[in-house]
């Protein structure tokens, strides 16, 4: 270590070389930091995750009957039959699966209706195909989408991975919010096709209801009490003309109960030709009931057809009108397709409504209140999911990491009674950020998906703090003791403290990278893994370099 000694000591005698190693890690540092705005290095909540399986929602437009959407997972199920790693499908028509991870939160499981329906793929083993799950579906989602989308104009499909960190609705959640639903739809549609035109973002879709047509059959009681026809038999025939009905039961001496015998048509009888009026009047027309005279009469003659609208379900959240625009990612992090949006939906709103921001650093800072120039009318665009899960964990981690920072600081001015020297150890500790900002940078250019700067990421770097920090403490305890104990010149007293403990702060910093090595190739803890290791080398070479610096520009030593 006696060259490490010479070199020190040469750095800290000359004021060149001084200056050169502050203004050399300054720049580090701010080079480092500027990788996060300029996208070389992405922020995300937590990366992919592969998994064994994912599901495909279809939800075709409101009123769309149980064949169209069948049409449309059958187009989807074709695809996915020629793909090795896929093993089995399960199709659930007009209801979602009956329970997943994914689907506890985004509902799925509670859908119902002959539009609606949910199919799960089932894969082979992640540790045995070449092929990860996100990967498979960022492939083959626009496949799927261009060919089968188009069966039935307004056909929403979604492609949901299992999620590798705290569910959400989705990755990006808009909440509208408004008394009046005619607004609320009109700014959906808006929300909705900015999000479309975004780069990054898939999948999108409003959360209600279309309004469409539809036919009431109301019974005519004048009609049916003078053709001496009962009302119980309308109903009977129109149960079982278009749903089924239990006609009889069977006696089976392996069953201590009846066996009921359910009658039901088959499609091609029960169908309608289309969704006029006139086909639906022909359709009853064939169904004709025998009085009390054994007279046929017609069952379009005792009903009354009235052509009504739906009746869509109505959102609230926190007693206020609100329905939601969703989108996902596209293997990017939410973050800048949301900062995109954002700027355009300033931008397409101003020319209608004076938008205000949300103040301050507020859980809501992205939150947009429109607020119509002509009528007054308040709508409040609310960002929500991923987004904004990812926005509190980086905020808490952040508030951790400064009170961390606020406490040591304490400590160490208290055990020193030198703010100079805290001030030091401190900012030897926080430079670990160069390592950990260039060490994702480069996992990024070795790795073929996007290596994101995560949370686990931002916990790796707190826990730095007090590795960091023992390393400047060595130094000062140790060079503090040979100018006094010793009577050792400072300049010789720091370059011996150094190149003495190099080499338990290089046992500790191997030790620690050795340890990591596993993390950095897992999935969600690979941004932990790779903050460690990086971040360590990083507080490595300000221990033996920088440190030394500040520690003879210091008075207290």
């Amino acid at each position: 270590m006696k060259a490490l000694e010479n070199l020190v000591y040469f750095i800290i005698t000359h004021t060149f070389t001084r200056w050169f190693v502050i203004l050399g890690t300054m720049i580090a540092l701010a080079l480092s930091i500027m990788m996060l705005p300029t996208k070389l290095v992405k922020a995300k909540m937590l990366p992919g995750k592969s998994a064994n399986t994912f599901s495909i929602y279809v939800d075709t437009p409101s009123g769309s009957s149980v064949e169209q959407t069948q049409m449309v997972t059958n187009c989807v199920v074709d695809i996915l039959r020629d793909e090795k790693e896929v093993t089995d499908t399960e199709v659930f028509l007009g209801m979602g699966s009956p329970l997943d991870y994914a689907g506890l939160v985004k509902g799925s499981s509670m859908k119902q209706g002959e539009n609606v329906a949910e199919i799960v793929v089932n894969l082979t083993d992640k540790h045995h195909r070449k092929e990860r799950s996100y990967l498979m579906v960022h492939r083959l989602r626009p496949i799927i989408q261009k060919r089968c989308e188009g069966l039935v104009k307004g056909t929403s499909i979604k492609m949901i991975e299992q999620p590798s960190g705290p569910p959400t609705l989705a990755s990006i959640v808009v909440e509208v919010t408004t008394p009046n639903l005619y607004t609320m739809r009109k700014v959906s549609s808006e929300v909705a096709d900015i999000l479309k035109n975004t780069k990054g973002l898939v999948d999108v879709d409003i959360m209600q209801e279309e309004f469409y047509d539809k036919y009431e059959l109301i019974a005519n009681t004048e009609k049916i009490s003078r053709s001496g026809i009962s009302l119980e038999q309308v109903n009977k025939i129109l149960y079982l003309g278009f749903e089924g009905m239990i006609v009889a039961v069977k006696n089976s001496q392996n069953s201590p109960d009846q066996i009921p015998i359910f009658l039901v048509l088959s499609k091609d009888t029960k169908g309608v030709e289309n969704s006029s009026k006139e086909a639906l009047y022909a359709k009853l027309s064939s169904f004709k009931l025998m009085n009390k005279k054994g007279m046929m009469v017609p069952l379009s003659e005792l009903v009354d057809i009235v052509k009504v609208k739906n009746t869509p379900a109505i959102f609230s959240k926190d007693l206020k009108r609100s329905t939601n625009v969703i989108a996902e990612t596209d293997m990017v992090s939410q973050v800048y397709p949301l900062l995109d949006a954002r700027e355009k939906m300033i931008e397409y709103f101003s020319k209608d409504y004076n938008v205000t921001k949300e103040p301050g650093m507020s859980t809501y800072m992205f939150d947009l209140h429109l607020t119509d120039k002509k009528s007054g009318e308040k709508i409040l665009l609310r960002w929500d999911g991923e987004m904004k899960v990812t926005l509190d964990t980086f905020r808490d981690l952040g508030g951790a990491f400064i009170a961390a920072l606020v406490l040591i600081f304490l400590l160490l001015v208290i055990y020193y009674k030198s703010f100079s020297i805290s001030a030091i150890i401190l900012g030897g500790s926080f430079l670990s950020i160069i390592g950990v900002i260039i060490g994702h940078y480069v996992a990024d250019l070795v790795t073929l998906d996007t290596f994101f700067l995560t949370a686990t990421s931002l916990i790796g770097f707190i826990s730095l703090m007090g590795i960091s920090s023992r390393n400047s403490l060595l130094l000062i305890d140790f060079s503090k003791s040979l100018i006094k104990d010793k009577g050792f010149d400072k300049k010789r007293a720091i370059a011996i403290a150094t190149a003495t403990r190099a080499k338990p702060i290089m046992l500790t910093a191997i030790a620690i990278i050795l340890g990591s090595a596993l993390l950095a190739t897992d999935p969600i803890f690979g941004g932990l893994g790779v903050a460690l290791i990086s971040g360590t080398v990083a507080a490595v070479v300000v221990s033996l370099i920088f440190v030394p610096v500040l520690m003879f520009m210091s008075k207290d030593i």
